[in-house]
């Protein structure tokens, strides 16, 4: 079987440019406020940054300036106030643009988060295209976001579902994705970076396969773009979802970059305001993407604050962020992994962000409530990924999940509270 680490790719270039000195971590968790209080009488460390990141003051400043100053609907008004709300939404969306090297601006459409613009794409797009008989093909290691939509359509269209399968180090097996992909794939569903393993998959190599075979790909980068750069255009994908509270952003928006073609030729996803040319009781036209997909008061709130997320990354660099973390990563897996009882799940060449593990004499639920006692944060449990479990036959794991404020500090303190919590439940 050949598997990602048997074939060069450039999926992870940003991991390594830099240098992990680079970032100025001390200034840096300043800008957090969260960072500083206490938790149990003790320093928080916050390792649950897969679940959600904690927030720079750039992004709640810019949120408290919108409701202090710009509060007004946008696109309907011809008030300061409106006209102010409306300037800042359009750049927050030129922000998305440029931090995903979209091609044009109308490719960037505002959801609620990566699991609306994967059911977004699923229930237009896959309702178009997806036939009784035909098949999406998806892998064994997606997050339910990314399973629970095309199982929803292919039920409906009695279409079916397939599943390329990972190896013991939790690394596709793209030999079977080759064999997997064929006349009746209507989409590839793909994640970027697994959550529950840290995979980094090779989505380029991925996309020029089923491209190959005529297979337009749908990618789901909620856990990839908070860690090193995205370009749609380079990936060559033709969808790309994300969420903005992973990426230091609110929550409650997100991301679907669609090639143009693509969403110009899909229908809209629901009906109402902003989203219409006309309307008369006979017939309705409808804008053209985005805003056809669009409807009603968006988040405008949540819409500025993932534009400001994004630029602080940016002034941070990319690169500085990525090598930082992969530093971090590759420390974790070295002192987590050297405590007798500690099993790694998830050991792909290429990982990005995210340490899993399980502790053969404590329960991962036990081992998060000792650590929270320490004032640790991680995250116990399947991580909305069970299929990734029962592969590995486990029913959960705890996952320490790393973001650019995290210290090698903290690193010692998890390793710390897990032989705490040795000693209380090992035999």
């Amino acid at each position: 079987m050949t598997t990602l680490t048997d074939r060069r790719h450039t999926d992870t270039q940003a991991l390594a440019p830099a240098q992990a000195g680079d970032l100025d971590i001390a200034a840096t968790r300043a800008e957090f406020p969260i960072l500083s209080r206490q938790v149990n009488g003790r320093r928080l460390v916050y390792l649950d940054n897969a679940a959600t990141s904690q927030k720079p003051r750039a992004v709640i400043r810019g949120i408290s300036r919108y409701y202090e100053q710009e509060n007004a609907n946008i696109h309907r008004g011809v008030h300061l106030l409106s006209v102010e709300a409306t300037e800042a939404h359009d750049a927050a969306r030129r922000t998305v643009q440029r931090f995903v090297n979209a091609a044009r601006e109308s490719e960037i459409v505002f959801v609620r988060g990566a699991t609306e613009a994967i059911n977004l794409v699923a229930q237009t797009f896959g309702r178009a295209q997806v036939a009784e008989g035909d098949e999406v093909l998806i892998t064994a290691m997606e997050h339910h976001s990314n399973i629970v939509p095309w199982q929803m359509l292919c039920e409906e269209k009695r279409a079916r579902l397939r599943v390329v399968p990972i190896d013991d180090q939790g690394e596709l097996l793209l030999d079977e994705f080759e064999k997997l992909i064929g006349p009746r794939t209507r989409l590839v569903a793909v994640t970027h970076v697994s959550n529950a393993l840290g995979t980094v998959n090779p989505v380029r190599e991925i996309i020029a396969i089923a491209h190959g075979h005529g297979v337009p790909v749908l990618v789901d980068g909620a856990q990839a773009a908070p860690h090193f750069a995205v370009d749609v255009q380079d990936l060559n994908c033709d969808f790309y979802a994300f969420s903005g509270h992973k990426v230091y952003g609110p929550t409650g928006i997100g991301v679907l970059y669609g090639k143009y073609t693509f969403l110009d030729a899909m229908p809209p996803y629901q009906g109402g305001g902003d989203m219409i040319s006309s309307v008369t009781f006979e017939k309705t036209t409808y804008k053209k993407p985005p805003s056809k997909f669009e409807a009603g008061t968006p988040d405008i709130a949540g819409a500025i604050g993932l534009g400001a997320a994004l630029d602080y990354v940016t002034g941070l660099g990319i690169d500085r962020v990525a090598a930082h973390e992969h530093d971090l990563l590759e420390y974790a897996t070295e002192r987590v992994g050297a405590i007798p009882g500690v099993r790694l799940i998830g050991t792909a060449a290429q990982r990005a962000g995210v340490l899993s593990f399980i502790h053969k004499d404590v329960h991962p639920h036990d081992l998060g409530t000792i650590l929270d006692g320490e004032g640790i944060a991680i995250r116990a449990g399947h991580h909305c990924a069970q299929p990734v479990m029962e592969r590995f036959c486990i029913p959960a794991t705890t996952r320490a999940s790393f973001a650019l404020y995290n210290t090698r500090d903290e690193i010692d303190a998890l390793v710390e509270g897990i032989k705490k919590a040795q000693k209380v439940f090992g035999q």
